[in-house]
């Protein structure tokens, strides 16, 4: 959505952007809006600032959300996934961070990630406004897919750990920032899956 894109790209320019842009995005939050309806996550880190906004799908009747794609998974490990629903996942930085230990600098991105079964690789992207992993036009009804890791700024891996049999199953794709040492993770839940990826300030 436009409007959102917006919102990130004006998010990069300082915290009251950060500020201003999230009850913007209250608007689209309700589910009857979409389907998958927007979601976000934002965070003080140090004396920066993060802001994740997302697509947020539910399990709805769907048994295999990640694995192989032989076995028909909505999101099959080895291929980019947009991280969500609809558009690609972006975030915006107002700091320099360290991600799994390696900088990246302050501005906006596209978060893609390569799910696997003991590894997922993460992709912050220069490119921006994509639909999914790619551009679609509304005007001819093509999709284009772009050429994404020409333009990757920043590649992590993270270790994918279940969700415990005796806690609830995230049904809706949830992305949150939880304290964690010097900085922040970013946790993806969905189903049983967690995955972690550490934040903390760039010296």
């Amino acid at each position: 959505m436009r409007s959102r894109r917006n919102s990130l790209v004006a998010a990069a320019a300082g915290v009251l952007a950060l500020a201003m842009a999230v009850p913007v995005l209250a608007q689209d939050l309700h589910p009857s809006r979409r389907k998958s309806p927007l979601g976000s996550a934002s965070a003080q880190i140090g004396d920066g600032y993060a802001l994740v906004v997302y697509g947020r799908p539910y399990k709805r009747d769907r048994d295999n959300i990640f694995g192989t794609k032989e076995s028909g998974a909505v999101v099959p490990y080895g291929q980019r996934w947009r991280t969500g629903a609809n558009e690609a996942t972006e975030i915006a930085l107002t700091k320099d961070f360290l991600v799994a230990g390696k900088k990246l600098p302050a501005g906006v991105y596209s978060i893609t990630t390569v799910p696997g079964a003991d590894k997922w690789t993460i992709h912050f992207n220069s490119e921006l406004g994509l639909d999914g992993t790619g551009h679609f036009d509304a005007k001819t009804q093509t999709f284009t897919p772009a050429d994404l890791d020409k333009s990757d700024v920043l590649v992590a891996e993270a270790k994918p750990t279940a969700i415990p049999a005796d806690k609830p199953e995230v049904d809706q794709l949830t992305i949150a920032f939880e304290e964690s040492g010097a900085g922040a993770d970013m946790v993806l839940r969905w189903i049983r899956t967690e995955v972690r990826v550490p934040f903390a300030p760039a010296p």
